[in-house]
């Protein structure tokens, strides 16, 4: 359900309203309450809002009549929250929707999650365990290794942004800058790339061609602007390749994006890029159109996708929320789910 403050649930409403045909066979797990008042935000000039049925497993929401929102509910009912301010009850439910929703898909109950999208502030206030976790991914992650029995370290995961036109994988996550630069290593550009090629060769049924970014202006330009693809990126690449991966580069990362474009279907140079950051690799998808983006997790033994964006709380509660990134999600996720069974 993600944040009950932020526009999750409304966005969930709309999708349901919007494509039955889409939503059919999912449900969601959050809580009741919450996802009737957001149907009732979302509710069109003339018309009524959607029914919500409150469902105790999962197979239920077969049996729910198109148009009807099935929620599991999670634990007792959360009193209603202020829409758009920072809630620890709403941040400690998200966090449990996700581990519930997590661990279903583990235990193969479900066949993918789309998770809506979470306030870090309000998952971090509302304390442990949840404080430990930037985000989504990395909650995800523990919940992964947790059920396989490993260490989190053993469980490496990638963030993979998506839409028509372009995919893009980074290096690092939710890290600062300084950090990011950091983590632009052999070991994790490399490990990024054997990610990057298992995960698309499942999906698109051959080898993914990757292009991988440089971290500096022009790629370094040969060392004058830094030797981080000399001493590391390009190493790493031609151990990828030497495993089997189709990667090319260090490329400018100011051009890149352009040659792995996909605009109107015509196929570009590259099946996706890996990005050595966060903004290097999410400003180009964002800016095609964060209504079509789709958040994928790569490297998790689930299937998890989201929108590309946040909790919105500026506009929480005022039924302007655009529900398409949601859909797309919902619509790759189908995809994958079908792919990965």
């Amino acid at each position: 359900m993600g944040d009950a403050a932020g526009i999750g649930p409304e966005i969930i409403a709309k999708a349901y309203r919007e494509r039955p045909d889409w939503m059919a066979g999912s449900f969601v797990v959050g809580d009741v309450g919450t996802l009737r008042r957001s149907a009732q935000v979302v509710v069109p000039a003339g018309a009524l809002a959607l029914p919500v049925a409150r469902i105790a497993a999962p197979q239920e929401a077969l049996d729910v009549p198109p148009q009807c929102i099935p929620v599991l509910q999670l634990g007792d009912a959360l009193e209603p929250v202020s829409w758009g301010r920072v809630d620890a009850r709403a941040g400690a439910l998200a966090g449990r929707c996700v581990e519930w929703a997590a661990d279903a898909a583990l235990r193969g109950e479900v066949a993918a999650l789309v998770t809506a999208p979470l306030h870090k502030e309000a998952l971090h206030a509302a304390g442990a365990p949840y404080d430990r976790f930037p985000g989504h991914t990395e909650l995800l992650q523990e919940r992964a290794a947790h059920h396989l029995g490993l260490p989190v370290a053993d469980v490496p995961v990638r963030m993979m942004l998506a839409n028509d036109e372009l995919r893009t994988v980074l290096v690092s996550i939710h890290v600062s800058l300084r950090q990011a630069l950091e983590a632009v290593t052999f070991d994790n550009v490399l490990q990024t790339l054997r990610i990057t090629h298992a995960a698309l060769s499942r999906v698109l049924g051959r080898a993914p061609r990757i292009a991988v970014a440089g971290l500096n202006p022009h790629a370094g330009e040969g060392g004058l602007f830094g030797r981080e693809e000399i001493d590391t990126i390009a190493p790493a690449i031609a151990a990828a390749r030497n495993g089997g991966c189709d990667a090319h580069g260090p490329f400018a990362p100011d051009t890149v994006f352009m040659r792995a474009r996909n605009p109107g279907g015509a196929a570009g140079d590259f099946d996706v890029v890996v990005a050595m950051y966060h903004d290097q690799g999410l400003i180009p998808v964002k800016y095609l159109g964060v209504e079509k983006g789709v958040n994928v997790t790569l490297g998790l033994p689930l299937v998890r996708t989201s929108p590309d964006h946040g909790t919105a709380f500026d506009i929480a509660g005022t039924g302007r929320a655009d529900a398409s990134s949601l859909l797309e999600a919902v619509r790759m996720a189908r995809t994958l789910g079908l792919t990965s069974a």
